[in-house]
């Protein structure tokens, strides 16, 4: 099976760094019936930060708003999904060095079942060359 990229919009909320905020925020979410593609969160500052790929972005805001949540603007990142191998991530990291193109952050899992997921970000100027090298149309 070939390996998927695919540009997908991302959000971020930052929330109290205290037990229970992610979990508050993710069961909003699920209970509006918004489906995630990818979620992260990282300490920041004296706060923390939640990342999310919504699948369907519409739903995700509508929900966030519903919800009061302060949701940053849409972001562009690249979820690349495939057959857990050796070196995998290494290899779309590796075409975005050839390219010149600077990483600013990457999350990679292996997902279970032979499988991995991974969660590209690059700045918006570097967007269309990054998918150019990764091969996203």
């Amino acid at each position: 099976m070939a390996d998927e990229i695919r540009r997908v919009d991302y959000f971020y909320l930052s929330v109290p760094d205290k037990p229970g905020e992610a979990a508050r925020v993710l069961a909003t979410l699920r209970d509006a019936g918004v489906n995630l593609l990818v979620f992260s969160g990282f300490p920041e500052a004296r706060r923390a930060q939640l990342d999310f790929v919504p699948e369907d972005s519409a739903a995700f805001l509508q929900a966030a708003k519903k919800a009061k949540l302060a949701i940053s603007k849409k972001k562009i990142g690249f979820l690349v999904q495939g057959e857990d191998r050796p070196g995998a991530v290494a290899e779309f990291m590796g075409r975005l060095a050839e390219a010149g193109i600077n990483v600013t952050a990457g999350t990679a899992i292996a997902a279970g079942a032979g499988r991995f997921g991974a969660i590209l970000w690059v700045k918006p100027p570097d967007l269309r060359k990054a998918a150019k090298a990764l091969g996203v149309t």
